[in-house]
């Protein structure tokens, strides 16, 4: 019997067994099948397994003529709807065809079937991606909370991602053994805040990203997301100084009720040196304010009693001030990658390229100083060197090429444009094709 049968089946059986069984709600459900009765801020019974709907939770073009075939399975063909006529010979017939793993993805079906597989229902449950976490959850509490139009432009200052929405994942990071270790206590942190509580320990939680552009900070943290299952919130701190952000100070409050409502969440505040050099400088009043009422916010937020991480980062830890410091209880360094990470870098992003003869430590002995952003700056030249010949096929050469290649622009970003040089590099090379000076150190993905 084919795949496409048995997530037809299992579709099937999670609608039933859902419906009849009240004592589940939404996180029973696994999120691909949960999106698709999600509306109106809730999942209401009894579910509806049509064509439709089975497509968009399986995936399989025709549901229908996937489980046409099997006895028990009929469908209406006034309401298009897919049903189970015979419960029992279809649930003998997915058990016998079932795996664990399956099971241990469907806390629907680990409550029906976990004791006949030995399943825990409670484990396969807790490790289910809980609903507050979906991406149609997040957009029905922002639809609620932002039902004023004028408090829409308050949006402006932050990013809201779901996890499932992350593509950047821990596994695809290579982090120093200090950053492994940070990263593990606040896993057990979260896993333990109401041991944490009981026992009074409430000043952690706050983290504090510290390296060069391009070193992973960013990227580090949404992995977090994305592996603990949590809504990632980025606060866009230069937003503040805009000027149509009306009442910034009343929009800074209003980002930190918006994380601690998406609770259990990660909330991300980039460029954190820009708050110590607007308090040190001679900025509008109001802006000023505002950047108070920031560190006041953080100083309100909690892991333990709000469910919220803070990280902060910064690529200038030089221009913070002592109370901008004093608001993480952990610093985690982020230096650029010695050539050991470097090689490392290169095995990761280069997984699935096919390169004949590649060795990553050679390019590592001459990348030196170059961050995991900028190498993966240089695999995407050479990859789109190799296209202009046609190659899909890398070779060891075209990665040093590249290599130079980058090396080269590099030399050019920094060299003294004088007496009208810059515009005639513009004029003739088309500098900054890729975002203004043929190289920039800060990527939406970092390594």
């Amino acid at each position: 019997m084919s795949n496409a049968a048995m997530d037809v089946v299992e579709f099937l059986l999670t609608t039933r067994i859902f419906t009849d069984e009240r004592d589940l709600d939404a996180n029973d459900l696994p999120p691909r099948f949960r999106r698709v009765f999600w509306t109106d801020g809730e999942i209401e019974r009894p579910l509806s397994a049509t064509n439709s709907t089975a497509r968009a939770g399986t995936g399989v073009d025709q549901p229908w003529e996937a489980v046409s075939e099997l006895m028990f399975t009929e469908r209406d063909e006034f309401s298009g709807s897919i049903s189970i006529n015979q419960p029992e010979m279809a649930e003998q017939w997915f058990t016998e065809r079932v795996d664990d793993e399956r099971l241990r993805s469907n806390p629907t079906l680990a409550y029906r079937f976990g004791e006949e597989f030995d399943i825990d229902y409670e484990r396969v449950r807790d490790a289910n991606r809980p609903i507050e976490a979906d991406r149609v959850w997040i957009d029905s509490l922002l639809e609620e909370y932002f039902e004023d139009e004028e408090e829409e432009e308050m949006l402006d200052l932050v990013d809201i991602h779901a996890p499932e929405e992350i593509e950047m994942t821990l596994d695809d990071l290579v982090l120093t053994t200090d950053q492994e270790n940070e990263i593990h206590k606040i896993v057990k942190a979260i896993e333990h805040r109401d041991y944490l509580a009981q026992i009074g320990l409430r000043e952690i939680g706050k983290l504090l990203f510290v390296g060069p552009p391009g070193t992973g900070k960013t990227s580090t943290a949404r992995g977090l997301a994305h592996s603990l299952d949590l809504p990632f919130v980025e606060v866009k701190l230069s937003m503040i100084t805009s000027q149509y952000l009306g009442e910034t100070a009343k929009n800074v409050e209003k980002v930190f009720e918006v994380a601690k409502r998406l609770s259990p969440c990660i909330l991300f505040m980039d460029e954190f040196d820009f708050v110590a050099k607007t308090r040190a400088s001679d900025e509008h009043a109001a802006i000023k304010r505002a950047v108070n009422t920031l560190l006041k916010s953080i100083d309100d937020v909690s892991l333990i009693q709000d469910d919220v991480l803070l990280i902060g980062a910064t690529n200038h830890p030089d221009q913070l001030d002592a109370a901008a410091w004093r608001r993480f209880d952990e610093i985690v360094n982020f230096p650029k990658p010695d050539a050991g990470m470097r090689a490392d870098i290169l095995r990761v992003i280069t997984r699935a390229m096919d390169i004949d003869e590649f060795d990553p430590d050679e390019i590592a002995d001459i990348t030196e100083g170059l961050t995991g952003s900028d190498l993966r700056m240089v695999l995407r030249e050479a990859v789109l060197d190799a296209l202009t010949e046609e190659r899909t096929t890398l070779t060891q050469a075209d990665l040093v090429d590249a290599v130079e290649d980058f090396e080269e622009r590099d030399n050019l970003k920094n060299m003294d444009m004088m007496d009208g040089d810059h515009d005639a590099l513009v004029a003739g090379g088309d500098i900054g094709a890729d975002g203004g000076d043929g190289h920039s150190h800060d990527h939406a993905h970092e390594h």
